[in-house]
């Protein structure tokens, strides 16, 4: 176990390295140039020499990628090109937040509804009640957010006036009621088909009819045998969905005015900022590679007769 985790710490600066690779030159190759950005079409020499002397962009790329790294392992990630004089660590930090409370409430509705409805529609299999939940799941999941997001608010702000229709005011605010549901929604759907799917595969095996012959209880070969082991390929949605957690929903944000990553995101894109795309970017990668190895100490947790190696 040890040997496992050392081995993957270990693993971690190098795949980040990699990535901060590909994403710095990506930077400093990609269309724009640094200086346009922050100056406009209209500069003249004198101050273009000032601003790429302060960008350190005179250096060799190499020595420019290592000083990134440099200041990135401490949280620095530059200044902004659009955003004058204003840290990529101090625009991005409040919206990450936002975006992590709203993706940890639409989790928590995910699994909330999804469990329940798996594990029914998997103990009802073969009756009629299990096709109505599929069908529910599917219809839900590959229902578009652009359509959810407009009839939730159409119904509950603007016809029911239950719930405001746009705006953040934190976790405890009922703005975050619309938001989070439509995000929540299809992810319920999708825990709904892997539960029903495992239980249904883990119901049919040889353990699970030896403990029925021998008499245990219903319930008992439910929870205790059937469900936990049913659990391991939902733990890994389960991890990623914590590695998006700092990741927004782009068109949730922009449809309810909340002012999470997925709307810096975009902008960034279109206004070729790319200390805050590179900053991004490597934070979510970031986010993965520790999901990966949370979803490793899950798996030991569900069923122990795992081993890390």
């Amino acid at each position: 176990m040890l040997k496992y985790i050392f081995k993957r710490i270990i693993w971690m600066p190098v795949l980040l390295l990699m990535v901060s690779l590909i994403v710095f030159f990506l930077g400093v190759y990609g269309p724009g140039d640094p200086v346009e950005v922050q100056l406009g079409n209209n500069y003249d020499q004198e101050s273009a020499d000032r601003i790429r002397e302060k960008m350190g962009l005179n250096d060799p790329v190499v020595i420019q990628w290592l000083n990134y790294v440099r200041k990135a392992a401490v949280g620095d990630f530059g200044e902004s090109y659009v955003f004058k004089n204003r840290e990529v660590s101090e625009l991005l930090i409040p919206k990450l937040i936002v975006s992590a409370k709203l993706n940890i409430i639409s989790f928590v509705i995910a699994i909330a509804i999804g469990t329940p409805l798996g594990f029914y529609a998997a103990v009802h299999n073969g009756t009629v009640r299990d096709p109505i939940v599929v069908i529910f799941s599917l219809v839900f999941y590959a229902m578009p957010v652009f359509f959810t997001a407009p009839f939730l608010i159409l119904i509950f702000a603007l016809q029911l006036d239950l719930v405001p229709a746009a705006g953040w005011g934190g976790v405890f605010d009922k703005r975050i009621i619309l938001p989070a549901i439509t995000i929540g929604i299809p992810g319920a759907a999708v825990f709904v088909r892997l539960i029903r799917s495992s239980m249904i595969e883990v119901l049919d095996t040889d353990y699970v009819k030896l403990a029925r012959a021998k008499g245990v209880s219903e319930n008992k070969v439910l929870w205790k045998h059937a469900f936990r082991n049913a659990m391991l390929p939902v733990v890994t949605i389960m991890g990623f969905s914590l590695a998006g957690l700092f990741g927004g929903s782009l068109i949730v944000e922009i449809l309810f005015g909340i002012p999470g990553v997925g709307r810096i995101s975009l902008d960034s894109v279109y206004s070729r900022d790319y200390p805050v795309i590179m900053a991004i970017v490597l934070l979510g990668s970031s986010a993965l590679v520790v999901a990966n190895l949370i979803i490793d100490f899950l798996y030991t947790l569900v069923d122990p007769r795992i081993e890390l190696q």
